[in-house]
């Protein structure tokens, strides 16, 4: 029988207790009779905030999302909230997806804050991510909350909360929130409810976030060009398909194609093993229409719309998928690129991109004489730059892990206007006899040859948790001196802010943030990253390779099989 730690079993016995409804202590009495593993799993610890908000497993206990660590965090945000802006009327902006309790969940958060007194604005059915970004700062809210867990899998939700600038909560103020939650009993949550304070919104918001779409992802491509792509477009099951089609229509484009089999949203996510565009398996059935319609461009988008996954015809006219990094050097030199055209570059603006993805948007920048900011994995991080530097114009920024953002007038990656952004690119190239492809070609003969590759492995539960810092632990304390033949020449490290040159044995301090991320540079010019994730139960590693001439899979495949050697991953 498994031995269950003290501590859990003081949480278990805390939530048999009345301020928990029936259902809930059922459910617990069935574990500790039939599942008491699973009952470890859900109360061993809190969820915690990660990199895109709080996710993880829906059930029952402090390690689940339910109504009452919801009910919690909110009841905790709407103390900060009081604190912080005293003398204002308090308002907050709410989003949910089409993941299962979703909605139920929203009007828990709803309920909450309008028991403590705080004006809701609820959408009335599932919306993109970014749009409540947009909102946020639309309706002049001090506050937003959106219920999703991304591209998890179906037995996950999420909370991802976001302040008056419409970017997610950072250092130091997510740490002030968590220490008010933290010490927080569930007995103090208030969930009864003020209707009065509670209004649905929908068209009103919706026609201004796609106004500002359409402005923002607009390069005055001709008519003629953008009738002449031919898309296919599906929104995997999720919530894009509230409003990816009518961006592309309201900016021309009329011949888009919608994978009728995946437009339904749907929590379960029936026809994909993943509903994450990062994973080529999903958007196999975008592709199959592609071929048999002879289409230019696959687009797909995650559930809660803020990343999407690329395929486009190769220079062999075969429908091929673009990875993240790749997506996100071809928007920023485009970006780049009109505004050189329009004038519009004076010194005066940045562009953005994370510690874990591809050097090219560096050289990128500096192809352009644009400053270049970089920050943790996190769009919330790429945010703060655009909140930290006013007196700078943010272009564009993105992240490997298909996330894009245009501008800023939202403060968070955005599939929907990347999309159509997307789409302008590929039209002037089409209209000019090329492919995405052929533009990417162009512009690794300008900065340099990269490619690059992810691995991750899935750890689930607190073994998994163990094993995965156990890794990390190892890559920490006893560092590779070389990876896949080649001698590692740095070592940064962002949990110590330390960067070590291991060549000349010199060591500086990183100027970012604190995290568990490591990055090893090597003799070849190679670039390997090694991260856990902070919404899902994996720990992940970034590859980078790079050189003046074409690199090859060849090449690629060489290096992660010695990556792996090396990590022993087997």
């Amino acid at each position: 029988m498994i031995h269950i730690d003290p501590n859990t079993l003081e949480k278990v016995n805390n939530w048999l207790t009345p301020t928990f409804d029936s259902e809930t202590q059922a459910k617990i009495k069935e574990m500790i009779a039939n599942d008491p593993e699973g009952l470890e799993d859900s109360f061993y610890k809190n969820l915690a905030f990660g990199t895109g908000g709080m996710r993880g497993v829906m059930g029952v206990g402090d390690n689940r999302i339910n109504k009452y660590t919801l009910g919690k965090n909110t009841q905790g945000i709407s103390n900060y909230l009081k604190k912080s802006f005293p003398n204002e009327k308090l308002k907050v902006a709410i989003a949910f997806d089409c993941r299962h309790n979703s909605k139920e969940l929203a009007q828990v958060v709803a309920n909450v804050f309008s028991a403590n007194d705080i004006e809701v604005f609820l959408f009335s059915d599932l919306r993109p991510t970014p749009e409540l970004s947009f909102a946020v700062k639309h309706l002049d809210c001090q506050c937003g909350i959106v219920l999703t867990a991304s591209h998890n899998p179906p037995e996950y939700n999420g909370y991802k909360v976001y302040w008056k600038d419409g970017g997610q909560l950072v250092p130091p103020q997510d740490g002030e929130i968590i220490a008010i939650i933290n010490n927080l009993k569930y007995e103090e949550i208030n969930f009864k409810s003020n209707p009065s304070l509670i209004s649905l919104i929908d068209e009103e918001v919706d026609k201004a976030f796609e106004v500002a779409s359409v402005f923002n992802g607009n390069f005055n491509t001709s008519t003629f060009a953008k009738e002449n792509l031919k898309i296919v477009f599906t929104s995997l099951h999720g919530t894009s398909i509230t409003m990816i089609p009518r961006v592309l229509k309201e900016a021309g484009y009329t011949n888009v194609h919608i994978v009728e089999e995946q437009a339904k949203p749907d929590g379960d996510f029936p026809t994909v093993k993943s509903p994450n565009p990062e994973e080529p398996e999903a958007l196999k059935m975008a592709i199959e229409l592609a071929e048999k319609l002879d289409a230019d461009i696959v687009i797909g988008t995650d559930p809660d719309s803020d990343r999407l996954g690329i395929a486009v015809k190769n220079t062999a006219n075969k429908m091929t998928i673009i990875n993240g990094n790749q997506a996100m050097a071809i928007k920023t030199y485009f970006l780049l690129e009109q505004w050189k055209k329009q004038g519009k570059l004076n010194g005066n603006q940045f562009v953005a991109s994370t510690i874990v993805s591809t050097p090219m948007i560096a050289k990128i920048a500096s192809h352009f004489n644009v400053d270049y900011k970089e920050g943790l994995t996190g769009f919330k991080w790429i945010a703060k730059m655009v909140k930290d530097f006013p007196e700078q114009e943010f272009i564009g920024g993105g992240e490997e892990s298909f996330g894009f953002m245009v501008g800023d007038f939202v403060r968070d990656k955005d599939a929907v206007t990347a999309t159509l952004l997307t789409c302008e690119i590929a039209a002037q190239q089409k209209a000019e006899n090329k492919t995405l492809f052929n533009y990417l070609d162009a512009i690794y003969k300008q900065v340099g040859y990269y490619l690059e590759h992810l691995i991750s492995i899935v750890k689930k539960g607190k073994k998994g948790a163990e094993e995965i810092q156990q890794v990390m632990d190892t890559l920490r304390n006893k560092p590779l001196k070389t990876i896949a033949g080649s001698n590692v020449t740095r070592i940064e490290d962002y949990a110590n802010s330390t960067a070590i040159n291991t060549v000349n044995n010199t060591t500086e301090t990183l100027r970012v943030p604190k995290s568990n991320v490591l990055i090893y540079y090597t003799e070849d010019g190679s670039k390997i990253a090694a991260r856990p994730s902070g919404t899902e139960p994996k720990i992940k590693f970034y590859i980078s390779i790079s050189g003046t001439q074409k690199i090859s899979e060849l090449q690629m495949q060489h290096k992660i099989a010695g990556l792996k050697a090396d990590l022993q991953l087997g």
